[in-house]
């Protein structure tokens, strides 16, 4: 059986990093990714998915240095479901988080994150530039810490 997930978008809020009681570091940030298609009439239609991701250790410290708001990334992990009961409603909720086991950080210089890599860090580094197209409007939920006018690279699927 396996459990991988890998996908490139782009970060909807900069990373939240805390420190468990442990001492252990994690990083929490969402990225988005589009899926586009043409209905039965020819028009166009796009749908974002938000995916909650959860870095651990050394990978979260450098996610908090070097990932901000609109970068694009690759996120290689495992999908994790948790539960909880909601103090308010106190009805059980549940949220599938990818529990990160690597990212990396693409395109360039001018990539809208404006951070060239990490360093020679490997899989933390820069890569080479996606390919770019501008987006057409988009009406799908979006995360409220995301702007999507400010993220002009766009991977096709």
């Amino acid at each position: 059986m396996l459990n991988q997930v890998i996908l490139i978008g782009h970060l909807g809020r900069d990373p939240e990093l805390r420190t468990t009681q442990s001492g252990q570091t994690v990083a929490n940030f969402s990225v988005a990714t589009n899926r586009r298609w043409s209905d039965r009439d020819g028009n166009r239609k796009e749908e974002t998915e938000w995916h909650y991701v959860v870095c651990w250790g050394r990978q979260a410290e450098v996610a908090g240095q070097y990932l901000t708001r609109g970068k694009l990334v690759s996120v290689e992990g495992r999908l994790q479901t948790r539960s909880w009961d909601d103090q308010q409603s106190g009805q059980k909720r549940y949220r599938t988080e990818i529990i990160c086991r690597n990212f990396q950080m693409l395109g360039g210089r001018g990539d809208t994150g404006g951070q060239s890599g990490a360093g020679g860090q490997p899989g933390y580094g820069r890569s080479q530039a996606a390919p770019t197209q501008s987006a057409p409007a988009q009406s799908a939920p979006r995360d409220p810490g995301f702007d999507p006018a400010g993220a002009d690279d766009d991977i096709p699927f």
